[in-house]
């Protein structure tokens, strides 16, 4: 019986070449050794769990067997990057991921060569391996490109758009496939049904590596009984349940592979490395493998919170209820009494809050995969039939069927309702994940209503108002807990376009959603210095009110605006717009906001105090444009 070394081996790793020596024994150790060292490090900064205990084996395999960085490995999407981190030179950085100024969570070109591609997105990595592919050949150099894709990214239909065209071209390239039934909610869908039929189930993987190990154990026949055992399963998954759905796209198939057996993967890889053409390796994995929480909750668990190891359970509880859980309550609660509300998310049922509305009404319930394009699509055939559709998309994901809310929603003026969780800051994830452009990617369509809530209450409100406007709405709100305002049980209607003064005085600082308590900070902070702000509270960016603002900044002698949005084309442009068109152009102008720049990855606090959007930071700031001004 073979004994694991009592020398740890992961410390011994800098750069994937020191994988080539170790036998199969060292290389079952690494992976227990890397488990523990991911569960210990996201246990402290939280992160995507799940989905990196899933991969371990598959990763060392793709390292042992090709060699980084001449071979190019894409992650899709890119979260389940960790152990390819700790093993190409960034064990000793490895404590701060997703920290401030510490390593992303997701493949980063500017933090190693092993990283060819930025991902945080899903379904882009078969594109751009084809890309790569014809790039390498137009060049005439010879190295093997893999995309590594998880089934929740075969959902999105560029992934399809790009098998479609590898098959056409037939260039030589590898697809991983990394098939674990989880994107982050339970995938869906008939390819997921299909992935589902061709793997059948792991006990059947199982038995193929045992049968494997005992034949090779066999002196003289093992090994040419293993070659018959694989020529009758070929024939055999050729004739009842083969991956005929890529073969006749012109990609050859191979699989189910046991995505946690090292040899099998290796095997696998090895004979993938020789082929000619594009070729698709179908693995099979568990989502938080090595780490029984996970394993039992990987939904919980694919994007954690820091959490006690023994326990699972999280370290830190919000006491607050978040404003994903506020919106969902809303729209279940409307539900109740109105049949025609349908919710509609793209793989983000918790999420986005939507989990309680879909309990309650199953018919009235789609999530359909990580496809935003098709979401918003739907949802228009919905809301031109009489219906009251809900779409609830992160920020960032939204921006990948702008032209669906542009020519399928807005064109038309049709009322479907747009939640935008995860605006702004929204902090470790690093900069795919800032949902920093939704002002500025909406505000110009036509039609449209642009909403943010100044805190959790207002957005229960404006969830209820949405519904009797007639027209497209986007609510733009947060990630994580609310102010711990009071929410009130009964609904109240908000006027399209009206806004709110929270506090008077001599000149106007107007806020757009989250940053109005940071606006009530900066304005008590700044009565000690002499300068007055009126402090309004916009509600909306588009329509601006247009009796308030104008007759306020006349009134004024500089006027400011605060967003949690890029400020090129966001709410402040929109603020200095209407000025111009009511000829008021008396007041200094200056607005505050997100830079179009790339922010490293930290907590949300953090970021703000980096950008200058921290309540002492502003303060400053606007003393400095009074002082600069002469205004004091």
């Amino acid at each position: 019986m073979m004994t694991m070394s009592l020398k740890k081996i992961l410390p011994t790793i800098n750069s994937p070449q020191d994988l080539k020596g170790l036998s199969a024994a060292e290389l079952d150790q690494l992976s227990a050794e890397i488990r523990a060292k991911i569960i210990e490090t996201v246990s402290k900064t939280g992160g995507h769990l799940a989905s990196n205990l899933g991969v371990v084996e598959l990763t060392l395999a793709l390292h042992y067997v090709f060699n980084s960085p001449k071979d190019k490995i894409i992650w899709d999407v890119g979260h389940q990057c960790y152990t390819h981190k700790l093993i190409t030179g960034r064990q000793k950085d490895f404590s701060r991921l997703r920290q401030f100024g510490g390593l992303l969570g997701y493949p980063c070109l500017e933090e190693s060569e092993h990283d060819i591609y930025n991902t945080g997105h899903a379904s882009t990595a078969l594109s751009a391996a084809l890309g790569l592919a014809i790039a390498r050949d137009r060049k005439k150099e010879d190295y093997n490109i893999i995309a590594v894709v998880g089934d929740g990214s075969l959902t999105g239909g560029a992934a399809y758009e790009a098998i479609n065209h590898i098959g056409e071209l037939r260039e030589r390239l590898i697809i991983v496939l990394n098939y674990n039934e989880m994107s982050i909610s339970p995938n869906v869908g008939a390819l997921s049904r299909y992935l589902s039929y061709l793997v059948s189930g792991q006990p059947y993987l199982r038995v193929k590596d045992q049968a494997k190990s005992v034949l090779r154990s066999i002196p003289k026949i093992g090994r040419p009984l293993i070659q018959i055992a694989r020529a009758l399963e070929d024939l055999i998954k050729k004739t009842f349940f083969p991956g005929i759905f890529f073969k006749e796209l012109g990609i050859r198939y191979l699989g189910p592979i046991h995505g946690h057996s090292l040899n099998s993967l290796i095997e696998a890889f090895e004979n993938a490395r020789r082929y000619p053409g594009p070729i698709l390796i179908h693995c099979v994995t568990q989502k938080g493998k090595g780490y029984r929480p996970a394993q039992i909750n990987p939904k919980r668990f694919h994007s954690a919170s820091p959490f006690d190891i023994t326990t699972g359970q999280p370290i830190n509880k919000e006491n607050n209820p978040s404003y994903s859980r506020i919106f969902g309550q809303a729209v279940a609660e409307l539900a109740r009494s109105d049949k025609d509300i349908l919710a509609i998310t793209a793989a983000m049922t918790d999420g986005t809050g939507l989990n309680k509305f879909a309990e309650e009404n199953p018919d009235r319930f789609f999530d359909v995969g990580i496809a935003e394009q098709h979401a918003v699509n739907f949802a228009a055939g919905l809301a031109i039939s009489g219906l009251k559709p809900v779409v609830a998309i992160y920020s960032t994901f939204l921006q990948r069927a702008y032209d669906q809310i542009f020519h399928d929603v807005c064109l038309m003026d049709l009322p479907v309702i747009f939640a935008l969780d995860r605006a702004g800051i929204v902090g470790e994830d690093g900069p795919t994940h800032q949902g920093a452009n939704d002002i500025a990617y909406l505000r110009h369509l036509p039609n449209i209503i642009l909403m943010a809530p100044g805190d959790e209450n207002e957005l229960r409100h404006m969830v209820y108002s949405a519904f009797q406007y007639g027209h497209p709405v986007a609510i733009r709100f947060p990630k994580g807990s609310g102010f711990g305002v009071p929410v009130q049980k009964d609904f109240q209607f908000i006027p399209v376009g009206q806004a709110e003064l929270l506090k008077p005085g001599q000149d106007l600082l107007i806020a757009y959603g989250n940053m109005t308590q940071t606006a009530l900070q900066v304005a008590s902070r700044l009565e000690t210095e002499r300068i007055s702000l009126a402090v309004v509270n916009a509600r909306f960016a588009k329509p601006l009110d247009e009796k308030l603002i104008p007759e306020m900044a006349k009134k004024s002698r500089v006027v400011f605006t605060l967003e949690e949005g890029v400020v090129e084309g966001g709410f402040g442009s929109a603020v200095r717009e209407l000025l111009d068109r009511q000829e008021i152009y008396n007041p200094a102008f200056r607005s505050f906001g997100l830079p179009a720049k790339i922010y490293p990855p930290g907590k949300t606090e953090e970021i703000r105090q980096f950008l200058g959007l921290d309540p002492e930071s502003l303060a400053k700031a606007i003393k400095d444009f009074y002082q600069k001004e002469n205004l004091l």
